[in-house]
């Protein structure tokens, strides 16, 4: 990275303003958005006034918003004015709603009356469903068109929207009857109409459908894009599959923070105040920590036990550690399937059937190994007391997995998020667990 920025800086200072323009342009547009944080001020407003429009909208669209919010401000009126007006409608309406009131304000009265109500039509609608992910700029056509007319019609307006791939059909309602691609335009005979070509089952989604649904239909369907419906089928705006891109990479960040017993928003690390990262991470340690207390109220409860046969202890944090990592495997297969459409509420008896089988054996190995390990091996500890340990590892590996499977299936039911059932509360609920079936089994063999 540090090279890359060695090399723009020569640039800047040694090469002619036609020589820097030819430079910058033939550097890759992801190594310039890598290192734009490395870059002074000057340096960003310099280079970004040498990129091509498209290059520039590409380039500010994939900043954090406070980067975007940084640019606009040092930018001329009229360059920003030009900038803002070339973004796509969704791409604009997701930076005014990430700046700052003022900052805010004075894009608002810059935009042309068109982007003004392009811009109003979708913040009307929330951020996280289908509606608010949408462009309205999209090509649609009447069935009625020959396939000449329509490729002369695209051809008219390919400059005014995202994609061209994909052409939809909608009547004089504007309700959507149709889809057609490109491909099939161009293949088409020019005198074939479009109504006898179309594809009449167009799979679409409601304007409120959450995004994380609209991301599982593209993905489902290998769709580019995906139309937008109101209540009445007609046809509103498309969901473009780089805007689902960003979704997914939001999901997945948001699934790992609450894996992790955290919560809060996604904004990048670097871009978090220390307050704001104290904010996402206290309240599970919080509850984590509340939970781990009962732990000691099993030790307490077992004093006498532990004071009577001390090998026990010794065995505490293997017995811990290997209940919390079966429970966490078991509950990471179960949250990656749910996610994925692989696992499904109904497959909830035939999940348990297979859990406890694969549990059981597991727990066996497991328990056989911790048996000779512990006799022949220090601290070479009695046969019986090594059979306690193993019995009651076997059927702590059995219930963390079955808790790891049945815990984000719940949840799931409950219309939760399965994802809270991993990482540390998944290693908090079968310590708990886990050291109570320990002391109860020793007990029991022991005869203590």
């Amino acid at each position: 990275m540090s090279k890359i920025v060695d090399s723009i800086r020569e640039y800047l200072g040694t090469l002619t303003q036609e020589e820097l323009k030819k430079a910058i342009t033939a550097l890759p547009l992801n190594d310039l958005i890598e290192v734009w944080d490395s870059l002074e001020q000057e340096e960003t407003v310099k280079i970004l006034s040498l990129l091509t429009i498209e290059n520039k909208v590409d380039l500010v669209t994939s900043l954090s918003p406070s980067q975007q919010e940084e640019l606009i401000q040092v930018l001329s009126l009229e360059h920003a004015k030009v900038l803002l007006e070339e973004m796509e409608p969704d791409d604009l309406t997701d930076f005014i709603q990430s700046i700052s009131p003022e900052v805010r304000e004075a894009v608002w009265n810059n935009l042309s009356t068109e982007a003004r109500e392009e811009t109003r039509f979708l913040l009307k609608f929330d951020e996280d469903d289908a509606a608010g992910l949408m462009t309205p700029r999209y090509l649609a056509i009447r069935s009625s068109l020959t396939v000449a007319q329509a490729l002369n019609w695209v051809r008219q307006h390919a400059r005014d929207v995202e994609t061209v791939y994909t052409i939809y059909v909608i009547d004089q309602l504007k309700r959507l009857i149709g889809v057609v691609s490109l491909k099939e335009l161009l293949i088409g005979r020019d005198d074939e109409v479009i109504g006898t070509m179309m594809e009449r089952n167009v799979i679409s989604v409601k304007a409120d459908t959450d995004q994380e649904e609209v991301a599982k239909i593209l993905e489902t369907y290998d769709y580019l894009a995906l139309p937008v419906v109101d209540d009445r089928n007609r046809l509103m705006g498309i969901v473009t599959f780089d805007d689902i891109i960003d979704v997914i990479r939001q999901e997945q960040t948001e699934d790992i923070y609450k894996m992790g017993a955290m919560g809060g928003s996604t904004e990048r690390y670097l871009e978090s105040s220390i307050w704001n990262l104290v904010k996402k991470r206290i309240p599970w340690i919080t509850i984590l920590l509340i939970a781990a207390t009962f732990t000691t109220n099993v030790l307490d409860h077992f004093t006498s036990l532990m004071t009577t046969a001390t090998v026990l202890t010794l065995f505490i944090p293997t017995i811990t550690g290997t209940g919390g990592n079966s429970g966490t495997q078991s509950s990471t297969l179960m949250i990656r399937g749910l996610a994925t459409g692989e696992i499904h509420l109904y497959d909830f008896w035939r999940v348990i059937a297979r859990e406890l089988l694969v549990s059981a054996l597991i727990g066996f190995f497991m328990g056989l190994l911790i048996i000779i390990r512990s006799v022949f091996l220090p601290p070479f500890i009695a046969w019986l007391p090594a059979i306690a340990v193993g019995i009651a590892l076997w059927l702590i590996i059995i219930v963390a997995t079955l808790v790891g499977a049945i815990a984000p299936l719940l949840l799931k039911k409950l219309g939760a998020d399965p994802t809270v059932m991993a990482g540390p509360l998944m290693a908090t609920i079968i310590d708990l667990s886990g050291l109570t079936i320990y002391f109860f089994v020793a007990k029991a063999i022991l005869g203590l």
